[in-house]
């Protein structure tokens, strides 16, 4: 989403514990998953268990199907996070309650049919879970994106080609649009010259 704001680390972790109702660990690993992936909300929500489960446990790695992704052109594998291993495990420990799972069920199931919940429907989620915590400014689900883009990009000691390949990106121009220059940094660099 354009013009949209990333997430503070403070903000996150306020935002990863605010989640409430009978599905806030659902809610929680979509967040997770966003925040330390760097995927698009619609590729996190065509997540299915076959993706994420390997062996009956969750996986070292997730894997966007190219179906999923934008421009649907090629599918990729990602690292997981030991907090996004965390929230996966505990909502498909949840599902697998009431549920035999099958490689080829949704991860993020929709109560309304067999598809997954909704982009828009997470939007509304996402929203109340920000409306709670008092946060202000421009903030999205594409802001999850964001806020990884920057937390990959500061790792990576500030390379914007190895930040690119981390988003998938395939023009740095577009890694350099997620990207938030902080005035700070800016004016550290020309006072250490």
């Amino acid at each position: 989403m354009k013009g949209c704001r990333m997430f503070t680390d403070q903000e996150a972790d306020m935002v990863t514990k605010s989640f409430v109702g009978p599905y806030a660990v659902r809610d929680r690993a979509v967040f997770v998953l966003g925040r330390y992936t760097g995927e698009r909300i619609s590729a996190i929500l065509g997540l299915k268990v076959g993706d994420v489960v390997q062996d009956g446990k969750i996986a070292d790695t997730v894997t966007y199907r190219r179906a999923n992704r934008k421009g649907k052109v090629e599918g990729r594998t990602l690292a997981l996070h030991h907090e996004a291993k965390t929230a996966l495990t505990a909502w498909i420990n949840e599902l697998a309650k009431d549920n035999v799972l099958t490689a080829d069920d949704f991860v993020f199931k929709s109560r309304k049919g067999e598809g997954p919940i909704s982009r828009i429907q997470y939007h509304r989620i996402l929203k109340e879970a920000i409306r709670a915590n008092e946060l202000t400014g421009k903030i999205a689900t594409h802001s999850m994106r964001k806020t990884f883009a920057d937390r990959v990009h500061e790792a990576l000691g500030h390379d914007i080609f190895r930040t690119a390949k981390a988003l998938g990106h395939k023009n740095i121009n577009s890694t350099a649009s997620y990207l938030s220059f902080k005035d700070s940094d800016i004016e550290a660099a020309i006072l250490a010259m």
